[in-house]
């Protein structure tokens, strides 16, 4: 950790026990760990070796090949996907590296092609996943130029497809009309793939949401079956502890039991999910100022009464979204203190007035617990009208990430 007083602690235990309770979820499915840009924040290397130390042929999804690399050489044994696929001149790496790259553009294709027969790799020795646009409009083939497509492919004998996927744009919605309209499109793309050739070894679709929701591992486990296939699943946000928001009246808490869970009831895990990271900083400065004193750029924060104001080594750039400025809380002494002024760039300034015995070197929590008090991504992302994963992705690099327990 750098000397700095500025963190993020990273529970190798609550990622474990996130993880084997969404293994639970799918059944006889399989779990793609999600672990791309950078492992939402959490440091994608580190979050890998955790996994595959509990799972050596863990899935695990990145964003990049070069996301990947460094994962392969934590996790030897583990099933990389490459979710954004290989861009020029990266298919060479993606071989060496072991990486299975998602595909749906005719350039990728050509690429991996053009890369196997250098090297004179033998008949299906590149597994790929063929990834069918049904109505994100972002990656993914089209269902007309699915045919194309396929021909590049069966002219390309060295790459093998081992998984067909698509994309849900609305799994939250329990009502499910959008996710069938989807999965009837998959589902044309899949007989259209399987009446040219072998079905594919596995087929995966659906988010955190789709694990958590009723019936979506089983649904996708129905379709698979129908190809004789295996399903696979990709939670990403629920891995590292938060529950998407469904867009009904919410999930059950009666199915869980410790061996699973049981009939047709909503599957309920918000309150068993333990939030992963906790970030954390420490007071540098301290200063009172007087009734009608201000603080920060353009004095938008103005002190009504004789104010103690505490500085924090930390702003902006680091992550803590300036939209925060006036509205934010920090945990302090087991209180919550507010954000006094606009946040900086590197520096933001809370107002600790109420909070007995403060002293410069306090700790002080941005996201996370002390005493009873919890703050999370999901707090944060409500005062600035965003998202938790948009939260935990724009935790700075600069932030160390360190391991715990």
């Amino acid at each position: 950790m750098g000397t700095r007083p500025i963190w993020a602690e990273i529970s190798r235990s609550r990622l474990l026990e996130n993880y084997r309770l969404l293994r639970r979820l799918v059944g006889e499915a399989e779990l793609l760990a999600i672990i791309k840009a950078n492992g939402y924040g959490h440091d994608a290397v580190a979050c890998a070796q955790v996994l595959a130390s509990e799972n050596p042929h863990a899935w695990l999804g990145v964003t990049g090949v070069e996301e990947g690399a460094a994962v392969r050489s934590v996790a030897p044994q583990a099933l990389i996907v490459v979710m954004g696929s290989v861009w020029k001149g990266e298919a060479d790496a993606a071989i060496e590296h072991c990486l299975t790259p998602v595909v749906w553009e005719l350039s990728q294709i050509e690429s991996l092609q053009t890369a196997t027969r250098t090297l004179g790799l033998s008949a299906g020795a590149i597994p790929v996943h063929l990834e069918i646009d049904t109505g994100m409009s972002r990656q993914g083939v089209r269902l007309d130029a699915l045919p194309a497509l396929l021909d590049l492919l069966t002219a390309s004998p060295a790459l093998r497809v081992e998984a067909v996927t698509t994309h849900l744009h609305t799994s939250e919605a329990l009502d499910g009309q959008a996710n069938s309209e989807q999965l009837a499109k998959f589902v044309t793309a899949l007989d259209t793939i399987t009446a040219r050739g072998p079905a594919p070894e596995w087929i995966h679709a659906g988010n955190s949401a789709t694990v958590l929701s009723q019936g979506g591992a089983a649904n996708l486990a129905r379709i698979a079956a129908g190809y004789k296939a295996k399903a696979m699943l990709r939670p990403g946000l629920a891995l590292y502890g938060y529950s998407p928001r469904f867009s009904s009246a919410g999930l059950s808490l009666s199915g869980f039991s410790s061996t699973g869970f049981s009939g047709t009831e909503p599957l309920a895990t918000a309150h068993l999910l333990q939030p992963v990271l906790s970030w954390k900083t420490r007071i540098v400065s301290l200063r009172t100022i007087g009734r009608g004193e201000t603080a920060g750029y353009c004095a938008t924060f103005r002190a009504t009464q004789r104010t103690r104001i505490a500085l924090l080594p930390v702003g902006y750039a680091d992550g803590l979204n300036r939209l925060l400025s006036n509205r934010g809380r920090v945990l302090l002494r087991g209180q919550r203190a507010p954000i006094a002024g606009r946040i900086s760039m590197d520096l933001t300034t809370i107002d600790v007035t109420d909070i007995p015995g403060v002293e410069i070197g306090d700790e002080v929590v941005l996201i996370g617990e002390q005493a009873r008090e919890r703050i999370t991504a999901y707090d944060h992302a409500d005062l600035v009208d965003t998202i938790p994963y948009e939260i935990l992705c724009n935790i700075a690099a600069r932030v160390p990430r360190v391991m715990k327990d």
